[in-house]
C-alpha cells in the first residue's frame, strides 16, 4: 500500500501542477466528458430524456427538434467552460437555460450540468452567494417536479431531486474545507520556516554579541597591562636594567595568559559541543577565586590594589562568579587606562540579602568617559549586569577619582532561595 499510495500522490501533485499551468485543459475535459456522457445520448434518442424508459415517461416530455435540442445542450454544457473563473456567472446562465427548457416541458440528461454548476459555485464562489443559489435550484427543482408528476408522485421527485442538489452542495463544501486545511498547513510550515530561520539569526546575533564581549574583556584587560608594563620597562631600562628583566617577564606572562584565553574562546567557536577527547582542552571560565590573580597582574602594572570580599561568595553561581569576575576585570582595565601611575585602586565585593554588590573605585583625577568606553566597556558591564536583573553606575566619586558599582540580582526565577 505504501509505495502505491506514493505513487498516486505524486500522480495527483502532477496533475495539480498541470491544471495550474494550463486550466483550461480540465474544463474543456469536463464539457467533453458531459457532452458524451449525457448530450450524445439525447441526439441519439430524440431528445425526450428517457428514450429507453416506459412509453407513458416519453410521451409525458415535449419533443425538440434537433436545433433546439443542440442550442439548450449549448447553453446547459458551454458555460462549464468557466465554472471555476466565473462560478455565479455559469451557475446563472445554466439556471436560466434550465428554468426556460423545462418550461418547455423538455427533458435532457444534459441537466446534470445544473448540479456541476451548482458544485462548483460552492467550491469555488463567494459563501455568501451560495444561499440564494441554492433557493434558484430548490425552485427549479420543484418546477421539474411538478412537470413529472403526470408519471412519478411530486414528493417522490422532489426528494430525489433535492437530495442530488443536497449532495452537490456538501461534496463542494467537503474538498473547500479540505483545501482550506490543507492551505492552512502549508502556511503554518511557511511561518515556522521563518521563524525558525528568525531564531536562528538572533542566535547567532546573541553568540555574536556574547564572543564580542569576551573578546573585548580578554583583549582589552591584557593589552593595558601589557602597555603599561611596557612603558613602566621602557623608563626603568636606564635607571632599573633589573625592573626592565621583571617587567619584561610579565609582559611574557601577561600575553601568554591573553593568549590561552584567546585559544579557549576560539577553540570553543570552531569545535562541536560532541569533540572528540582529541580535541583542544578547554580551561574553566574564570570566577571570583581569579580574581586575587587579576589584581596581581595590576599591582604588577604599578597601581596599588587594595581587595576585600564579604559573604559566602564562593558559593554563587558559576555564571554569577563570570559576570563578577568581567565587570571587575573591565573596571580594573579602565583604570589601567584612565588613572595615573600613583593612582591606588579599593576593590570590594558583597554577597548580601540575595544581591551581589561590587565597587571599584580609584584615587586617579576626575573623567568624563570617552566614546569608545561608553560605547564598548560600559556597555558591556551594563548587559552582564542585565542578564541578572542589576544595574551598573558609573561617575566621579565623592572623596576624589572614579568609582563603579554594579549590583546583581542573586534571587532564583520564581522568588524562591
Amino acid at each position: 500500500m505504501g509505495p502505491l499510495v506514493a505513487r498516486l500522490s505524486r500522480g495527483g501533485r502532477r496533475l495539480r501542477q498541470a491544471d495550474r499551468n494550463r486550466p483550461w485543459v480540465l474544463d474543456g475535459a469536463v464539457v467533453a466528458v458531459v457532452f458524451l456522457m449525457f448530450c450524445l445520448a439525447d441526439l441519439l434518442h430524440g431528445g425526450t430524456g428517457g428514450g429507453d424508459g416506459p412509453h407513458r415517461f416519453r410521451l409525458a416530455f415535449t419533443q425538440l427538434p434537433v436545433a433546439g435540442m443542440l442550442a439548450l445542450q449549448a447553453g446547459l454544457v458551454l458555460p462549464l467552460l468557466w465554472r471555476r473563473r466565473r462560478p455565479v456567472a455559469a451557475f446563472a446562465v445554466i439556471a436560466a437555460v434550465f428554468v426556460l427548457q423545462w418550461s418547455l416541458g423538455a427533458a435532457l440528461r444534459a441537466d446534470v450540468a445544473l448540479f456541476v454548476a451548482l458544485y462548483s459555485l460552492t467550491l469555488h464562489g463567494r459563501l455568501r452567494q451560495l444561499p440564494w443559489a441554492c433557493a434558484t435550484t430548490a425552485g427549479a427543482m420543484v418546477l421539474v417536479a411538478v412537470r413529472v408528476s403526470p408519471t412519478v408522485s411530486v414528493w417522490d421527485a422532489l426528494f430525489f431531486l433535492l437530495s442530488t442538489t443536497t449532495a452537490a452542495v456538501a461534496l463542494g463544501l467537503m474538498i473547500r474545507v479540505r483545501r482550506a486545511q490543507l492551505a492552512g498547513l502549508r502556511e503554518r510550515a511557511a511561518r515556522l520556516e521563518i521563524e525558525r530561520d528568525q531564531r536562528s539569526r538572533l542566535a547567532t546575533a546573541t553568540e555574536r554579541t556574547r564572543v564580542a564581549r569576551e573578546m573585548h574583556d580578554i583583549v582589552g584587560h591584557n593589552l593595558s597591562v601589557i602597555i603599561t608594563l611596557a612603558d613602566a620597562g621602557a623608563y626603568a631600562t636606564d635607571t632599573a636594567p633589573e625592573r626592565g628583566k621583571e617587567a619584561l617577564q610579565l609582559i611574557g606572562d601577561t600575553g601568554r595568559q591573553a593568549l590561552g584565553e584567546l585559544r579557549r574562546v576560539l577553540g570553543v567557536l570552531r569545535e562541536p559541543a560532541d569533540a572528540t577527547p582529541g580535541g583542544p582542552e578547554l580551561s574553566p571560565q574564570p570566577g571570583l577565586a581569579d580574581v586575587d590573580a587579576l589584581c596581581a597582574t595590576v599591582r604588577a602594572a604599578g597601581r596599588e590594589v587594595v581587595y576585600r570580599t564579604s559573604g559566602d561568595v564562593d558559593a554563587l553561581d558559576s555564571g554569577v562568579q563570570l559576570t563578577a569576575y568581567r565587570i571587575v576585570q573591565e573596571a580594573l582595565t579602565n583604570t589601567l587606562k584612565h588613572a595615573g601611575t600613583e593612582a591606588r585602586v579599593h576593590l570590594a565585593i558583597v554577597e548580601k540579602e540575595a544581591r551581589l554588590t561590587i565597587r571599584v573605585q580609584d584615587t586617579g583625577p576626575d573623567r568624563t568617559p570617552g566614546p569608545h568606553e561608553e560605547g564598548h566597556g560600559l556597555v558591556g558591564m551594563r548587559e552582564r549586569a542585565a542578564l541578572y536583573g542589576g544595574s551598573v553606575s558609573a561617575g566621579p566619586a565623592g572623596g576624589g577619582g572614579w568609582s563603579v558599582e554594579a549590583v546583581l540580582d542573586l534571587t532564583p526565577q520564581g522568588g524562591v532561595r
